[in-house]
């Protein structure tokens, strides 16, 4: 179908849209939290492509009281600070805040993945908008005064039925890649926690340091030598999962870069607690907001990146972080750490069960990486019309 016959539609004349609802001040109150009911935030929106399947955060009774459920299926788009613009859809029943909008598509009207995909395309113009004020927040009225070019209902649906392939594949990698982390995880807890670990491996020696399994890696970067590996910093590292998210170049941070390599585990050091923790299957750079750590033995390597993810790590460095606005832990702190050290012949045994796992997750993630730079390319040509998608 040409382009010609495309029509501009408002946001709210493909469905409904609202803002999400946090009414109680101070917002971080504690009787709002801890209850049944997901609570949504723009870091959740962050981490999702496309659909949001966890959280990390629950409201209360009286949490609900002051805020609104959305059904599965809403769309979500955040509209305040420098994530502005970023989308994802809920696949549970959650609140969210008022830095959050909701769209739940008319069937009638709009296809939910197309409207997506569409608001995708616009994210720069709604980012242009909003720059240059004390915080960016795009209001309700700037985002329903960019009309989106909308074709008839099939050719939303073939269109998004198109690209929502390429979700559907890489939410797939994920779910794998979740399944991998959790068996080695509890392979690390049976072993190192438990103790109840092969016998004829030998034995955990005494509780010793972090350090003692891995040291801090400043490798600096140069212009001439490293300008074509991948950025991974802390902004772009995905909280509790051990797989590498997208990455950008390495001019897109031009303060502050770090060299990592394979086998190396990335810990976010700057409010430990968000657990931005990942194990590089690749080259590549990041900043000094982030520790990189060096397995002091390659059959380190899965120890290494499953103590520094463990719930339990994270809660020791928040605890032992400094500052109070963005508290920071230290490496000087954190090698002192307790963790158990084992013998040569356990770490072995570990490494060639777990290993293989590791391998796997990043063979998942660069198919993502992959698949996502495939959906990107076809995504403007698929909205503008370039495409001709013929109905039969």
């Amino acid at each position: 179908m040409p382009a010609t016959e495309w029509k501009p539609r408002r946001l709210d004349e493909l469905g409904f849209v609202g803002r999400g609802k946090s009414r109680h001040r101070p917002r971080g109150e504690a009787r709002l939290y801890g209850g049944p009911y997901p609570f949504i935030q723009t870091a959740d929106i962050m981490a999702a492509d496309p659909y949001i399947t966890g959280y990390s955060q629950t409201y209360s009774e009286f949490g609900l009281q002051q805020s609104k459920l959305w059904p599965p299926n809403t769309l979500c788009m955040t509209i305040a600070g420098a994530n502005t613009a970023e989308t994802a859809i809920l696949k549970i029943e959650a609140c969210f805040p008022d830095s959050v909008v909701g769209f739940i598509s008319d069937e009638k009207q709009s296809d939910l993945h197309f409207v997506k995909y569409s608001l995708d395309l616009l994210k720069d113009k709604y980012r242009a908008i909003t720059r240059g004020a004390t915080q960016d927040n795009l209001s309700l009225d700037k985002l329903l005064s960019f009309p989106i070019p909308t074709p008839p209902l099939p050719v939303q649906r073939r269109i998004a039925g198109i690209l929502s392939a390429y979700d559907e594949l890489m939410e797939n990698n994920r779910r794998r890649i979740r399944l991998l982390e959790a068996m080695a995880r509890a392979l690390y807890r049976e072993w190192f926690v438990r103790q109840k670990h092969p016998k004829q491996a030998g034995n955990l020696t005494a509780m010793q340091k972090f350090g003692d399994l891995c040291e801090l890696i400043k490798e600096p970067f140069d212009d001439d030598a490293h300008a074509g590996l991948p950025l991974l910093d802390l902004a772009r590292m995905p909280q509790r999962c051990l797989a590498p998210a997208d990455t950008g170049k390495a001019s897109d941070l031009t303060t502050s870069r770090i060299l990592f390599k394979p086998g190396d585990t990335l810990f976010g050091a700057i409010r430990c607690y968000l657990h931005k923790v990942i194990v590089a299957h690749y080259p590549g750079i990041t900043n000094t907001s982030v520790l990189v750590l060096r397995p002091k033995r390659a059959n380190f390597r899965s120890l290494v990146a499953l103590i520094a993810s463990d719930t339990d790590t994270i809660r020791w460095a928040d605890t032992h972080s400094a500052g109070t606005k963005m508290p920071v832990i230290n490496w000087g702190i954190f090698q002192t750490m307790p963790v158990p050290l084992p013998s040569e012949s356990l770490a072995e045994q570990f490494e060639d069960k777990v290993g293989p796992m590791f391998d796997q997750i990043g063979v998942l993630a660069n198919q993502i990486q992959n698949l996502r730079r495939t959906r990107d390319l076809l995504l403007p040509r698929l909205l503008s019309g370039q495409v001709n998608l013929t109905m039969n």
